[in-house]
């Protein structure tokens, strides 16, 4: 299931990452790759704030699509 689809505290393992090479390149730049836990902090309109690798990452609800879980 997307990331989009997770509620707030809930930690996942993420499975895929999709979408053009250049989206794919972004998020695993913010460190969105395969096998990484990441947990749900908040949703805000659409957008979600995450915690992955240490990190607190606002992401849009487009990109959350893209990360498989």
């Amino acid at each position: 299931m997307p990331l989009s689809m997770v509620n707030a505290g809930e930690k996942k393992n993420i499975i895929k990452v999709t979408g053009k090479d250049e989206t794919r390149k972004f998020l695993e730049n913010l460190g969105f790759v395969e096998g990484s836990e990441v947990t749900v902090v908040s949703e805000i309109a659409g957008n979600l704030i995450v915690n992955i690798k240490e990190s607190r990452v606002a992401i849009d609800r487009s990109m959350a699509n893209r990360i498989m879980v």
